[in-house]
């Protein structure tokens, strides 16, 4: 049973996204009738005393490492990935872990995790910013950037900011039922569980190629995404054969022509459906996705979403949806 939880924060700690855990079990909710239990919240680190927030605020926390011993979740705060860490924290970690306690990160925080050890042959997340490096600094750990959070045993990792709400209303629903997820949601005036992930989020400009020819034939695609465009064609405007053209195309964009057209029309549909009213139908034929069918598809496969809840979050209940 969920009872204890133990936040370690070190200096230069995000004050938001630590503020989502107290959020979610560092308010007393128990007398309110909803199921919610009174957690045991506890915020600890190495040195006690006044710690430094990456805000440039200063908080004073009187609890050491202790604190995490008997601890059924333990979280680890977002902080600057290139500080240094006491071996005190990784070994708390590592305990917390090895007794079977719940281990959670939120944002920045999985740098801690993954210098503990905890995520070698593991599956985890982090905020789309910090993805590559944590992929390239930890070869063995399997990051999913495309998620706003992951579990993997009893680790649990999330995205940046608000996806440390959804990490931790997540393990209230494994922990305690659904029900109880849901009344701190609706408490909080949150969701108890947002569809899609953070790949909706993530700025994927058109990319740079090698060759001029390349970069203008691009922006001619991207101009013409309502056209039906095969390899033959685009390889006559840049005067290549189909066979050249397919492997110069996938080695300067790294992706076939097919593919890469449809992560532009996915983009294509996310401004549309942001910034006008068009129905999905509409948005479709101007995405160059031609049915509704097909931009559920591709936007199911890429965001992990669907266009009616991109459109909702994204611009809220400003017009009708097919």
């Amino acid at each position: 049973m969920l009872k204890t939880v133990a936040v370690i924060v070190v200096p230069n700690f995000s004050i938001f996204e630590f503020g989502t855990a107290c959020e979610v079990f560092g308010i007393d909710r128990s007398e309110r009738g909803t199921g919610v239990p009174a957690f045991d919240f506890r915020v600890c680190t190495p040195d006690p005393g006044d710690v430094q927030l990456k805000s440039g605020l200063s908080m004073n926390v009187s609890l050491g490492l202790d604190a995490t011993k008997d601890a059924d979740l333990v979280i680890m705060a977002p902080f600057g990935r290139d500080q240094e860490l006491p071996e005190s924290l990784l070994e708390s970690l590592q305990a917390a872990h090895a007794r079977g306690a719940w281990v959670m990160s939120i944002c920045s925080g999985v740098f801690a995790l993954a210098r503990a050890g905890l995520l070698a042959g593991r599956r985890c997340t982090t905020h789309w910013h910090y993805s590559n490096e944590l992929a390239v600094t930890y070869p063995d750990v399997q990051v999913d950037e495309n998620v706003l959070y992951v579990q993997d045993g009893t680790l649990i990792s999330s995205a940046g900011t608000a996806a440390g709400i959804d990490a931790c209303l997540h393990l209230v629903r494994v922990e305690l039922g659904a029900h109880v997820a849901a009344a701190i949601a609706r408490d909080m005036v949150v969701p108890p569980h947002r569809d899609g992930g953070q790949a909706q989020f993530i700025d994927r400009p058109m990319p740079t190629c090698g060759s001029a020819p390349m970069e203008e034939l691009l922006r001619w695609m991207v101009q013409n995404l309502d056209r039906e465009h095969t390899v033959n064609e685009l390889a006559a405007r840049v005067h290549m054969s189909a066979r050249t053209f397919a492997r110069r195309f996938r080695s300067e964009t790294g992706a076939t022509p097919a593919a890469w057209l449809n992560s532009q029309r996915v983009l294509r549909a996310q401004e549309l459906l942001e910034s006008t009213d068009l129905n999905i139908d509409e948005v479709a034929r101007e995405a160059g996705f031609g049915h509704p069918v097909l931009l559920r598809h591709h936007f199911a496969k890429v965001l992990d979403t669907s266009p009616q809840s991109y459109r909702r979050a994204f611009r809220g209940q400003l017009a009708e949806v097919g």
